[in-house]
């Protein structure tokens, strides 16, 4: 005790002096009690669990070194607060006392040694099924940052935290959020609950946890009642092909335990199996749900203790919220909701950077909330995903006449952040992301707010594949290889624009995203896909639809309907595309506008596994040209060769060094990036050049 004390007086004497001093002191205090004092922001306190030199305390330009932190928070919400009134069932949590919720979240933090040295903004990353990788997609290197890549972010000076939100989230090394569940006036609290997915190949159990990209993204809610009359299992073709129910006598919540079928609540058993390519969803009896939505208080206030608590572990004076794919909806529904605003009013995240949401917000908010499921061609059907509001400004729905816009709560509370809303290719196709830009019946494109751009990232897919081009594998695998084109030097562009029109208000590029009024949005029946021998083509896109899941789901949060009912589905419109088959409009790296290949924002299904004309999740395509004029007659290719494009190598480097050039000058592309971006060039030309790809009749890299 007396060496706490001693501790706690060294800490009350830091508040007297510089910043410095009282970090470190802070610090001091944090490694005896492994914890910091009750804060304004509603963190109570910080439990570190591990503290380690980045690459031992090599430095970093003029941030010097770094440091790892890896711990878990601890906060505290008053149900009675006006701010946190919109969680679900938080007034219901088994841990209420004293009018407040505790909760917890992990944490990892990658921040200056002096903090002073830093550029005093944070890039607040919500991780992706629990797993961190902002760090490693921009600066390259390894997630456990055994390698740091050419450290970009490091050297920029960037505090980098990312944490734990999503109360499923699983995986070895995963950040969760542990969150109470609730009761009823201390009953246990029933419900139903859905899943569904589609398999590459057959098996008889799967897991009623999501299943995605071959493996568990998300844990599951246990079946409470096996012999629930409402347990369902159905299969089905296609997304909204009519369901056929499986005869409860062929299956059973089991899975297979030495070679032998035995009960288990958290798996299904089909006699005679699970077919390939077929959409299987199960619906389930459940209790005891997570209060969830203590998700989004966590960031909200892990912010908001960063910038206003002189003793936060990683004060910073700016802080953006950074989300790929699941953590862009996160971000949409952080705002939509109303939780940029913190328990004093204030602002919480200042920017926000919501990359491959496409129009989706989730199921992140909700009884028995299921934050893990996203919107796929093959699963995750109907769920609380791609609903209205689109767009950042009010829209009106024409089917309900319902006026709303994404940022009405943040435009109400005063707490409207600067947002980059970017998509690829893939979420046209995938995430209805035609509809964050025009009026909700699609006939005309609606204005963008002063605070956001939206940025089309065209021929890429909905994560970086690898280069060379290469087919996916599994549930990915599909009839073309996968769009190699990078995210990275993007990546690094809008960081670094962010940060300058967050500090000084240095206006970003204008959005660039293509519009109903030229042409270049079309729906799918005016898609002009080039005629390519050998390629099969979409016949539908994912589209945005009505949903009823009981009559007060939306005002309550409480799903009472599972399946849910579907009604009106929402217009459904892709970029057009060139004579190439390469997108019109919006941001073009090279290889679109000198262009070697087709990159598509889709890519159907391989027959080996399936479902050949239904889309693979996140992918897109490459296409490659043919190299000669004969090559190209002879396989009946409309797309020009490259020989009939470019004279020679010298010709086309050229050209591409020019396209670079073009990007750099309007800001798309950072100046120090310029050398690699041309050497990724002249790779993309040794392979299209090698024998054997796009020419002998061959299509595409194999």
């Amino acid at each position: 005790m007396d060496r706490l004390a001693a501790a706690a007086g060294r800490e009350r004497a830091c508040y007297r002096n510089s910043m410095k001093t009282l970090l470190g002191c802070s610090l001091v205090l944090l490694s005896l009690v492994c914890g910091v004092p009750r804060s304004q922001a509603r963190v109570v306190r910080v439990a570190v669990t591990s503290h380690t030199d980045i690459l031992d305390g090599r430095p970093f330009g003029a941030a010097g070194p770094y440091e790892r932190i890896v711990g878990k928070v601890y906060f505290s919400v008053p149900v009675a607060n006006p701010h946190d009134r919109r969680i679900v069932d938080l007034a219901n949590a088994v841990n209420l006392a004293h009018g407040e919720v505790a909760f917890s979240a992990d944490f990892s933090a990658i921040r200056p040694k002096n903090p002073q040295k830093g550029n005093e903004s944070m890039l607040l990353e919500v991780p992706n099924r629990g797993h961190a990788g902002i760090v490693s997609l921009v600066d390259g290197g390894t997630a456990d940052l055994a390698d740091v890549g050419d450290g970009w972010l490091l050297r920029r000076g960037f505090t980098i935290v990312a944490l734990g939100w999503q109360w499923d989230a699983t995986g070895a090394g995963a950040l969760k959020l542990y969150a109470p569940i609730a009761q009823a006036h201390g009953r246990t609290i029933h419900g139903l609950l859905r899943g569904d997915l589609t398999l590459a190949r057959r098996q008889d159990v799967i897991p009623l946890g999501h299943y995605i990209l071959g493996k568990i993204g998300g844990i599951e809610y246990p079946v409470s009642d096996p012999n629930d009359a409402r347990n369902e299992l159905t299969v089905r073709d296609a997304r909204h092909a009519p369901r056929v129910p499986i005869a409860r006598s062929r299956w059973r919540f089991a899975m297979r335990v030495n070679g032998k079928v035995t009960p288990d609540d958290r798996h299904i058993y089909l006699q005679g199996g699970f077919q390939p390519g077929k959409i299987y969803e199960y619906v389930y009896a459940v209790q005891d749900p997570v209060v969830a939505g203590l998700g989004f208080a966590a960031v909200r206030d892990f912010a908001s203790w960063a910038k206003h608590d002189p003793g936060a572990l990683t004060p910073v004076v700016r802080v953006y919220g950074e989300g790929i794919s699941q953590d862009g909806r996160y971000l949409r529904d952080f705002l939509y909701q109303g939780f940029n605003a913190d328990e004093q009013g204030r602002i919480a995240l200042d920017g926000v950077l919501a990359h491959v949401a496409g129009a989706g917000r989730g199921s992140f908010n909700y009884r028995f909330a299921q934050p893990s499921r996203d919107a796929q061609p093959t699963s995750s059907i109907d769920f609380p995903t791609d609903l209205f509001p689109f767009t950042d400004e009010p829209e009106v729905d024409p089917e309900t006449g319902k006026r709303a816009g994404l940022l009405d709560a943040a435009k109400a509370l005063h707490v409207v952040p600067k947002i980059f809303l970017s998509c690829t290719s893939y979420e046209y196709w995938g995430r209805a992301a035609g509809l964050i830009t025009i009026t909700a019946d699609g006939k005309r494109d609606i204005r963008i707010g002063p605070n956001v751009r939206v940025y089309h990232l065209t021929g890429l897919q909905h994560f970086s594949g690898p280069f060379p081009p290469e087919k996916g594998r599994d549930v990915l695998d599909g009839q073309e290889p996968m769009s190699p084109l990078p995210v990275k030097y993007f990546w690094r562009a809008m960081i670094a624009n962010m940060d300058a029109w967050v500090r000084n208000g240095t206006r970003p590029p204008a959005s660039r995203y293509p519009h109903i009024g030229d042409g270049t949005l079309v729906p799918l029946e005016k898609y002009a896909f080039p005629a390519i021998p050998g390629v099969n083509r979409p016949t539908e896109a994912s589209a945005a639809r009505h949903l009823d899941f009981g009559p007060h789901w939306q005002r309550t949060g409480i799903l009472s309907r599972q399946p849910p009912g579907i009604g009106a589905a929402f217009p459904v419109l892709v970029p057009q595309v060139n004579a190439d088959g390469n997108e019109r409009d919006g941001v073009r790296l090279p290889e679109i506008t000198v262009p070697l290949a087709t990159y598509t924002g889709w890519n159907l299904r391989d027959p080996s596994i399936g479902g050949a004309a239904q889309r693979v999740s996140f992918e897109g395509s490459y296409i490659a040209f043919a190299k000669t004029k004969a090559q190209r007659q002879r396989m009946g290719d409309p797309r020009p060769s490259i020989e009939e494009r470019y004279a020679n190598e010298a010709d086309y480097l050229k050209r591409y060094g020019l396209a670079v050039k073009e990007l750099v000058a309007e800001g798309w592309i950072l100046p120090e990036d310029k050398p690699a971006m041309i050497e990724r060039g002249k790779q993309e030309w040794d392979w299209a050049e090698r024998p054997g790809v796009a020419g002998d009749g061959i299509m595409g890299a194999e």
